[in-house]
């Protein structure tokens, strides 16, 4: 039986990479989307032109009745869910803390913090073993800002990053006897549309000097990761951490 995917915010950027890779390795593709449905649907024709399976779906993952509506047509349209990839994120623009204000504070861990919460949530009421599942894998994408802090710049997504990490630690522990494993990915200083959300397009371009590795990094890159996390090749891997930023 083809594998069943989730990959929220998987219509541009390591979310987009992530699904491609995951239709390679003969997954059927679920990409979520919030707003860009043209994006969405680019994916998902680029991954049956490549002769694999998928859907788009929208849904903001930061709202409780859109995560149960997406999980509801997953289970409809293409079967048990397997593996779960909890990408979708927002970065607002580069500001120091003294500036924010708390509506940018709930939007950031709404959709950062709250979303993967709410898809893991759904995602183990049917892969766990103890509810009758087959048991899955989750992969949830941090940042190495979790560990720089992001300073004058978006400490509330580091800090939203920070809470992933946490997450990532407990939810392991938590389902590791259930045949769920819980891993996740730090990636950092990645060639993405995000940093243009911040209001720097062109910010890796500007730090890639600094980097032990003198470049940034590429979706795929990260998408490599993402899987192999997935994979059986990693089966007695749970609670653990990839680092992606270059050596940083």
């Amino acid at each position: 039986m083809i594998k069943v995917i989730l990959i929220t915010g998987g219509s541009r950027g390591i979310g987009a990479a992530t699904a491609r890779l995951a239709a390679a390795c003969g997954y059927y593709v679920c990409v979520n989307y919030h707003k860009n449905q043209t994006a969405a649907h680019t994916v998902v024709e680029e991954i049956e032109a490549s002769g694999g399976k998928a859907i788009a779906v929208a849904a903001d993952v930061s709202l409780e009745s859109d995560v149960k509506n997406l999980f509801k047509i997953i289970d409809e349209k293409m079967g048990p869910i397997a593996a779960l990839v909890n990408n979708a994120g927002i970065l607002e623009r580069q500001m120091k803390v003294e500036d924010m204000d708390a509506a940018r504070l709930n939007r950031i861990l709404a959709a950062n913090v709250v979303g993967s919460f709410l898809c893991a949530r759904e995602a183990v009421k049917r892969m766990s073993i103890k509810h009758g599942g087959q048991g899955g894998a989750i992969v949830n994408v941090s940042s190495a800002a979790s560990r720089l802090g992001s300073a004058g710049e978006y400490v509330d997504y580091a800090a939203s990053k920070g809470a992933i990490d946490t997450f990532t630690i407990g939810l392991s522990r938590e389902v590791a006897e259930e045949g769920i494993r819980v891993n996740a990915v730090r990636p950092a200083f990645i060639y993405t549309d995000m940093h243009a959300d911040g209001g720097e397009p062109g910010r890796v371009d500007r730090i890639k000097e600094s980097l032990p590795m003198k470049r940034g990094g590429h979706p795929t890159e990260v998408a490599n990761a993402i899987m192999w996390l997935l994979s059986d090749e990693a089966s007695y891997s749970t609670g653990t951490f990839i680092e992606l930023a270059g050596g940083r």
